[in-house]
Parts: structure tokens; C-alpha cells; sequence
């Protein structure tokens, strides 16, 4: 409803777009990632819960030719470090075998079939990369060894919270991090120019064809979602509801302070 009252082919700051906001940041993660194309190996990517690591990644992977990379993404990293492979298995069309030595050869066989083969390279994304398991982060290094350890022929993204390049910096997990070629941090969007930038992107590429918020009420939004995209574009979205029975084709500061208060 509030879409079609604010003239918006999606929300504001939300999934559905595909014209990311870039001052910066995103080109040097662009950059980073097309490293590892080229050179596969380990990248991590850092940053708070709703900085957008997720949807930035999304985008530069949409551009990849499929004939080339193989991309291959897990979210779901609450689970045993067998089951982790397992799932990595059967996106590369391998039936997982029962015991966890069986399964590494049967998926780094597959690997090299497909990169010695086909010319094509897996790309792994481990999103919510902070929760997974202890001895994952310990064995990971031995299972990237190929050909006594002469080839790269996958390339990996560990992303999370900041707290995972903490962990991966500790002595038990030393052989990982070592293999780490590329680090990116992507941060909040907290400076004010940068943010009513960022707001007024957002707003243009959902289609709003005029400014919804005074200078005011974007000075509210920023401090109330600390520069973080998720948290802003609920904000603006919450806003744009309670909006929509009033009859405003506006987002006045009282109706943002109402719209922070409703999601706290």
C-alpha cells in the first residue's frame, strides 16, 4: 500500500534494489573481489549486522559469467563442521559420503574436474562465517591444500561480524588467517553529508521522484539507525505506513520519531 501511495517500484534501502549506493566502499571491494577471481584463495569481509556485506556481495556476483564461477552461497553456519562439506558437496553435484576423509576427496576431486575440466572456478561464500564451529576454522587450511599444496583452485569469502577476524587472529587458527589474501571492513554510513547522500540514493533509485524527508528528519534517521542500511530503511519504511491513513505524501520529524519508537 505504501509503495503505490509514494509512487515506489520497491522500498526505499531494500532488497529488491539493484542500484547500490557507492562513495567508495563498494569499488574497493569490487576491486578486492576481482582479486580473488583472478587469484583464488581466502577473503574476509567484516562488517556490523546490516552494513550490508550481504547485498554487496549479491550484486558483484550477479555479474559474474556462470560459464566461468561456479558460486556456491551458505548462510546456515550453526551446524558441524561435517555438515558444512556436506552441503558444499551437493552444490557441486557430489553425493556426500559418510566419513568426513570419503567426502574431502570426493569434493576436492570434483574441484579439480571442474577447474582442470570445464575451466570453471567455485567461488564459496560463507555468510554468518562468526558462528561457525571451532575445529572448521582449525582443519579448513588442510582441506585448501591441492597438489601438495601448489594450486589455489577455489575461492573463498569468510563473511561476518567484526568479532570473526578477532577469532581468526588467535594462535589456534594461524594457519588460516595466513592464508587470508584479502581483508575488506565495510563501515556505517555516519557522516552527515555522506548519509543524506546515501538517503537521497536511495530514495531516487526506489523511483521517489522528490525529497520526503527535511534536512531535520534526516539528521533523526541517522542517528537513530547509526549509518546502518537495514536499520534505516526500516526506519523509512515504518515511517511510510503510518503515512499512508494520514494522507501525507511526506515524512514530517514527528512521524520518523513515531516510526523509531515503533521499532524499538
Amino acid at each position: 500500500m505504501y509503495l503505490q501511495h509514494f509512487g515506489l517500484r520497491h522500498p526505499p534501502l531494500g532488497k529488491d534494489g539493484v542500484e547500490l549506493w557507492d562513495d567508495g566502499g563498494l569499488g574497493h571491494l569490487g576491486e578486492r573481489f576481482n582479486w580473488l577471481l583472478q587469484s583464488p584463495g581466502i577473503g574476509l569481509l567484516t562488517g556490523e549486522p546490516g552494513v550490508g556485506k550481504t547485498a554487496a556481495l549479491r550484486h558483484l556476483t550477479c555479474a559474474l559469467n556462470p560459464h566461468r564461477h561456479q558460486v556456491i552461497y551458505l548462510a546456515e553456519t550453526d551446524f558441524g563442521r561435517t555438515d558444512l562439506y556436506r552441503g558444499l558437496a551437493r552444490a557441486l553435484g557430489v553425493e556426500p559420503a559418510y566419513r568426513r576423509a570419503q567426502l574431502w576427496r570426493d569434493i576436492k576431486n570434483r574441484i579439480h574436474e571442474l577447474v582442470d575440466g570445464k575451466q570453471l572456478t567455485p567461488l564459496w561464500i560463507i555468510d554468518e562465517a562468526q558462528n561457525l564451529p571451532p575445529e572448521f576454522f582449525r582443519d579448513f587450511p588442510a582441506f585448501l591444500n591441492f597438489a601438495f599444496d601448489a594450486r589455489d583452485l577455489i575461492t573463498v569469502w569468510l563473511v561476518g561480524h567484526p568479532s570473526l577476524a578477532q577469532t581468526l587472529e588467535r594462535a589456534p587458527y594461524a594457519a588460516l588467517h595466513s592464508r587470508i589474501q584479502v581483508q575488506v571492513k565495510l563501515k556505517p554510513v555516519v557522516e552527515r553529508e555522506r548519509f543524506a547522500a546515501f538517503i537521497q540514493h536511495g530514495l531516487k533509485a526506489a523511483g521517489c521522484p522528490h525529497t520526503l524527508l527535511a534536512d531535520s528528519g534526516i539528521e533523526l534517521l541517522r542517528q537513530a539507525s547509526k549509518g546502518l542500511p537495514r536499520q534505516a530503511g526500516l526506519i523509512l519504511c515504518t515511517a511510510m505506513r503510518l503515512a499512508v491513513p494520514q494522507g501525507l505524501n511526506h515524512l514530517p520529524d514527528a512521524l520518523l520519531e513515531q516510526a523509531i519508537e515503533e521499532l524499538r
